[in-house]
């Protein structure tokens, strides 16, 4: 009886150090999963954002490029002058 009592204790202790919700296979599973999704969508994220700042830079137009040029102090007046004199005549 003594033996079967013994037994009892050590089959309920292992069956509880499995129990709860954040131990076993499927949690695993589940925290792969969301350790990758989170990893794609950041990588996602990233390469949009840069593809983004590269389209701005192309969409500006002729005009702005030689204004912020001119602000910038790349080309004197004479030149923005004949910049956008001849953007003006196309």
């Amino acid at each position: 009886m003594y033996t079967q009592l013994l037994l009892a204790i050590q089959v309920r202790e292992q069956h509880h150090m499995m129990d709860g919700w954040v131990s076993g296979w499927p949690f695993m599973i589940l925290l792969w999963i969301t350790l990758i999704a989170l990893i794609v969508t950041l990588i996602w994220f990233l390469v949009k954002k840069a593809g983004d700042s590269d389209k701005r830079t192309h969409d500006k137009s002729a005009r702005q490029i030689i204004d912020e040029r001119f602000a910038r102090g790349e080309i004197d007046s004479e030149e923005y002058r004949q910049m956008k004199n001849e953007l003006d005549s196309r």
